[in-house]
């Protein structure tokens, strides 16, 4: 799940991950939360300066492919940024 909201101001983007107990144990959670990261840096240029964005991880996150979750995330911020 992805939600993205813009600030006012030129303030820097920021990202959150939510990666619950439901995702796995803490390892995996960690595993989820460093690669939802690395996806994050790679598409920081689709947003716009100053927005917010939230990432929650669903159980089975751990299991999906990079190339899917990279793909996934890119999508879900094309939209967001799409509909401002």
């Amino acid at each position: 799940m992805l939600h993205v909201v813009e600030r006012p101001g030129l303030e820097p983007s920021r990202f959150g991950f939510i990666v619950t107990k439901s995702v796995g144990n803490a390892v995996v959670r960690n595993l989820v939360r460093r690669r939802l990261r690395a996806a994050s840096r790679d598409a920081l240029p689709l947003i716009p300066t100053g927005a917010d964005v939230v990432m929650r991880a669903l159980p089975g996150s751990d299991q999906v492919p990079w190339v899917t979750l990279h793909a996934e995330i890119v999508r879900g911020l094309d939209r967001s940024v799409a509909r401002r």
